[in-house]
């Protein structure tokens, strides 16, 4: 399928996102910041822009500084990560939708007017206003569903329960400074361990398990960010691989897709 996708965020939601529709035969570009924050960086295409090619689940992606390397990448196979503003890839590209990946939470700065096909992921993105369609982000029964009016469920603040366990399992920084990282992701850790320092202030994780996600090393972080993610089922296999909700999210976004552009086809066959 021909379709071109211009995707705003690399982290990890995002990520299974771009691997669904990159399988799915359609032609996916990023746009990201130029030293994301993100956590889960082993399943974050966006990881691409602090190693230069990042695989994940057997697609790859690359780093690329101009808007004529984008077609060359794309011809290679590969998933094209820039970090040049994304309203300036939209004019260049002309893609066929848009998707804001990036889970914000903040008003969006785009509209309908920005594609053929807008979609925003997750709470403050309105349908029918900012976006054609929303998917909801939060995990429980409607995970994954499109929303054609109105927005997505009010973000909680409270992690996703794994295991019994939610916000015991994030490691948040206890003051603005720079991280210095004492171990990596897919280490098994025991509760009390030290996973990492903010301007030599330590870091312990709440409980035992495998560190599942963890800020890049010397990362200037803020008070009370997110810095890292410790999974208490231990499964090493999970920090390499895309998340039930990811692939959950990616779902109704192929949904949203498909059924945009075969009702056009639909449609165009009928006149």
């Amino acid at each position: 399928m021909n379709i071109t996708i211009l995707i705003r965020g690399g982290g990890d939601l995002a990520s299974a996102v771009i691997h669904k529709l990159k399988n799915a035969g359609m032609r996916v570009v990023v746009c990201d910041l130029t030293a994301p924050s993100c956590v889960r960086r082993t399943v974050s295409f966006c990881n691409a822009i602090y190693e230069g090619d990042w695989e994940i689940e057997g697609v790859t992606a690359r780093h690329i500084e101009s808007l004529e390397a984008i077609e060359p990448a794309l011809i290679q196979g590969l998933i094209p990560i820039l970090t040049i503003p994304d309203r300036e890839v939209l004019d260049y590209l002309k893609p066929d939708v848009f998707i804001d990946a990036t889970l914000s939470k903040r008003t969006p700065n785009y509209d309908r007017t920005w594609a053929p096909l807008v979609i925003g992921l997750g709470p403050v993105i309105e349908a029918k206003k900012h976006a054609d369609v929303v998917i909801e982000t939060q995990r429980g029964h409607y995970l994954g569903r499109l929303i054609h009016e109105g927005e997505a469920i009010t973000n909680t603040g409270i992690p996703g329960t794994i295991a019994g366990i939610n916000k015991d399992r994030v490691l948040r920084a206890p003051r603005a400074g720079t991280t210095n990282n004492l171990h990596e992701i897919g280490d098994i850790v025991k509760a009390g361990d030290i996973i990492l320092t903010v301007d030599n202030e330590p870091v312990k994780t709440i409980i035992s398990g495998v560190v599942r996600g963890l800020i890049a090393d010397r990362f200037q972080v803020k008070q009370g960010q997110k810095i890292g993610d410790v999974d208490p089922r231990g499964d090493t296999d999970y920090c390499r691989t895309i998340s039930d909700k990811g692939r959950t999210i990616a779902g109704g976004v192929l949904e949203a897709i498909l059924t945009h552009y075969t009702r056009d086809d639909l449609l165009s066959k009928e006149d």
